[in-house]
């Protein structure tokens, strides 16, 4: 074993035990507000096609992305991969007529920097709670693409850490800027549809445990041991990398948490559960459970199956009507809701023109923006026992206040991620 490698397990083994992937960061002082006057100066870590959509604009991000706003400045970029790298390098230099971006193979230079407010992070999943912390920490605002952790107790560290640091995070999850979404979770939580009985949301299931492929030689342009960061060593294999990693247990929660945080997000937002959460998780058996089935101490039940578009959504059954939503559809029964104009005498939620905007504008007045760690938080939580009662296949009791399991030590401790470093 290459001394590199242990340094790189020793490192790890620190940052999952304690929740500090910073610990070779200097600790500067709290975020400060930025003058309304002043353009936020912006770092990117992770420049795959997700970094790459929010730099520049692309699908889901705003038209033109964070370089094409006039009140920001991007000054650098970092990536493991070479060529992600410098490609991003070029299109931010391009941009802006000169060759002043940096470019980092090692997150912890660019976080160094104190001349950048903050940062957008689009790494892949086992990257983000770790460099999220360390960002805190370094004193920079943080945009994280969905989903924030790869575990539970992950998501309640970066909850912890931003609150103890007083740092704007905001995660991916846009659809909490968008109209159709908020306009159907006032509806709900106005009563439009009465007591909601059921909630229908139609995502993917869990990753793989693990990846099985042989080693190939690892590729000129990569870093490997950098790429899989707090994941278990193993030898590259172009199964996971650059792409391909999501169906994997070590790197991802699968489509459970890829989609799962946007609609299972939706569907806490709705029922009005940013603080808490459901108390009880069945997987399906095939008899009483034909589906995964969360229940809410309220007795709404939720399910993941399928809805009446065959896209990722969410549909809403109160003993009043029904709402069906994703990003192709607005349906409802009666119709007329959907003309409906919420009073201003009547529950309204965090309005935001976009993502990105909200998350801005949270840095410069130090409000909470649209998506923040603890509305994250929970919200990851509802993916990840999913998940966890599929691995175990029982049901499975959860306590929202205390966030953990209620007698149930082995699946406590799969609320983290996995034992992967031995000295």
């Amino acid at each position: 074993m290459t001394s590199d490698l242990l340094s790189r397990r020793r490192f790890f083994s620190k940052a999952v035990a304690f929740g500090a992937a910073a610990v070779a960061l200097p600790r500067f002082v709290l975020a400060r507000p930025v003058p309304p006057s002043d353009r936020i100066t912006l770092g990117f870590i992770g420049l795959g096609f997700q970094g790459l959509s929010q730099l520049r604009g692309g699908p889901w991000a705003e038209k033109g992305g964070f370089i094409g706003r006039n009140d920001v400045r991007v000054l650098a970029v970092c990536d493991v991969n070479q060529e992600r790298k410098e490609a991003a390098q070029q299109v931010v230099n391009e941009h802006y007529g000169n060759q002043d971006c940096a470019a980092y193979h090692d997150y912890r230079e660019l976080l160094g920097r104190k001349d950048i407010d903050a940062v957008v992070i689009a790494t892949g999943d086992r990257w983000h709670a770790s460099l999220s912390i360390a960002a805190s920490i370094a004193a920079k605002d943080i945009y994280c693409e969905k989903p924030h952790t790869l575990t539970i107790r992950e998501a309640q560290r970066v909850a912890e850490t931003m609150k103890r640091y007083g740092t704007i995070f905001q995660a991916g999850t846009q659809q909490r800027s968008w109209f159709e979404f908020r306009f159907t979770c006032e509806l709900i939580r106005n009563g439009y549809i009465g007591y909601v009985e059921n909630v229908t949301v139609n995502v993917g299931g869990p990753p793989q445990w693990y990846c099985s492929a042989p080693a190939e030689p690892e590729p000129p342009w990569l870093d490997w041991n950098r790429w899989l960061g707090p994941a278990p060593w193993r030898p590259y294999t172009s199964k996971i990398a650059p792409s391909g990693w999501m169906a994997f247990r070590d790197y991802s929660g699968g489509e459970m948490t890829n989609w799962g945080a946007h609609m299972f997000d939706l569907a806490q937002w709705a029922l009005g559960m940013d603080d808490s959460g459901p108390i009880e998780i069945f997987p399906p058996d095939g008899k009483s459970y034909r589906a995964l089935t969360y229940k809410y101490a309220n007795g709404t039940i939720m399910t993941r199956g399928p809805i009446s578009k065959d896209v990722q959504g969410v549909r809403f059954e109160g003993n009043r009507g029904w709402i069906e939503v994703s990003r192709d559809h607005l349906e409802a029964s009666p119709a007329s809701l959907l003309r409906h104009r919420i009073a201003p005498n009547e529950i309204h939620l965090h309005e935001s023109q976009n993502h990105q905007t909200d998350f801005l504008e949270a840095v410069r007045t130090r409000r909470r923006p649209a998506s923040d760690a603890e509305v994250a938080k929970r919200s990851i939580t509802v993916c990840h026992l999913g998940n966890i009662a599929y691995w175990l296949n029982r049901p499975l009791w959860w306590d929202p206040e205390r966030e953990d399991f209620v007698d149930e030590p082995i699946a406590s401790r799969m609320l983290e991620r996995e034992a992967t470093v031995t000295d």
